[in-house]
């Protein structure tokens, strides 16, 4: 993305303290101000900016708790819930028009190969996510966030509740190309394919907004550790990344901290101050921190025959699989002769030979093989890693 640097006066505080602001062509040749704060209706402010300019959405928008009465702890203390203003509607009709309003600006926004994060509650999540299948997103995960410290029912008449639920969709039915960093979040995972169900806890200590008071600047607050997953899991350095429900400015805050342009929304005057002033003073990542190892598709093509070139593997050398059941041998040519039944005999590719020796119609040899080494057997993708680092630093 090729940035331009101009110097605007920010909104950030009735004084309009001049700051920075980066620019990016939109893919419609309009200009995109980016890393800022827009003030103003989210739905209005959506309509100014460029359509297919934004990589990623995340939206927390109001849940319509409706809340009925004060709720009170059992030494009758009050409850901090959220009463204010902005998380009222008249009815469900009102709530799903401005639902659908919403949905289709950002829709408008968002790139063919962006995608949109979605978080609520029982209260509301069900009637965004029939309205998001309604204007043809395309759902790819729902996400439960488990709250490992969940405000207790204080009534207690119904269960804990401890969880709130994202959605994860795409622009489009057919979308292609969004990002996703599989790798990345494997790797994060001891190497375990990532589950849909995440745990963090509520925001609180001193990542929590305080007023001089000591009252919460926002009752809703995220967990900086959720949107670090959200954005590292489904965006690029340099992304941009679009929060119309800006609140707090976490979005913001983790975007800036990882790398990411962002674009804030933001109607009411005390959030966004607060929000600008946390952004202000984040410092982001040196690079080599944030950039995501590359995918299978995105690193480079190697042939077995090349670790023979490099001396990696000879001639001769006995592969086997991890048990030691399966032998082959590996040949000159950089194919593997099977040593044992079944296909005893049998002249193939490492992938061909390792899917005829299970009796399966495919397999990915890199792993099935194994070499001995002076650590024990290890996988033949081991030595493939080796090849590739060497790519690397020839290619800098």
């Amino acid at each position: 993305m090729k940035v331009v640097r101009n110097v605007e006066a920010s909104e950030a505080s009735p004084s309009a303290v001049r700051r920075l602001v980066p620019r990016s062509r939109a893919n419609t040749g309009e200009i995109l101000d980016l890393d800022i704060i827009r003030r103003g209706d989210c739905i209005a402010e959506l309509s100014k900016l460029p359509a297919h300019s934004v990589d990623l959405v995340f939206a927390d928008p109001p849940y319509n708790l409706q809340l009925q009465g004060d709720l009170k702890r059992p030494d009758q203390s009050m409850v901090d819930a959220v009463d204010d203003a902005w998380d009222k509607f008249e009815s469900f009709a009102a709530y799903d028009a401005f639902t659908r309003a919403w949905l289709l600006a950002v829709r408008r926004v968002l790139k063919p190969t962006g995608t949109l994060w979605v978080i609520g509650s029982y209260h509301n999540i069900f009637r965004v996510g029939s309205m998001l299948q309604d204007l043809n997103f395309w759902i790819l995960n729902d996400i439960v966030w488990r709250k490992t410290n969940p405000m207790p029912n204080f009534r207690g008449r119904r269960f804990t509740n401890a969880h709130e639920t994202m959605i994860w969709a795409a622009r489009e039915p057919d979308a292609r190309g969004y990002t996703f960093n599989y790798e990345a979040m494997k790797a994060a995972n001891e190497d375990v394919q990532m589950r849909s169900d995440w745990l963090f806890p509520i925001c609180s200590g001193g990542e929590r907004l305080k007023d001089e008071d000591g009252h919460k600047v926002h009752p809703t607050q995220k967990p900086e550790a959720l949107l670090a997953r959200i954005i590292l899991s489904a965006s690029k350095p340099g992304d941009v990344i679009l929060d119309p429900f800006l609140g707090s400015g976490t979005t913001a805050a983790v975007a800036k901290r990882l790398r990411r342009h962002f674009i804030g929304i933001e109607r009411d005057a005390t959030y966004a101050d607060a929000a600008q002033a946390r952004i202000d003073a984040v410092v982001p990542l040196p690079e080599h921190a944030i950039t995501a190892p590359p995918s299978a598709r995105e690193a480079p093509r190697v042939a077995f025959a090349s670790l023979l070139d490099r001396g990696l593997v000879s001639a001769g050398t006995m592969l086997t699989d991890a048990k030691s059941r399966n032998r082959a041998m590996v040949r000159a040519d950089g194919t593997l002769s099977l040593e044992t039944a079944p296909g005893l005999g049998q002249v193939a590719s490492i992938h061909r030979a390792g899917a005829i020796a299970q009796g399966l119609d495919a397999c990915n040899g890199w792993t099935y093989w194994h070499i001995e080494t002076r650590e024990g057997l290890r996988p033949i993708d081991s030595l493939r890693a080796v090849v590739r680092s060497e790519m690397a630093m020839a290619a800098e």
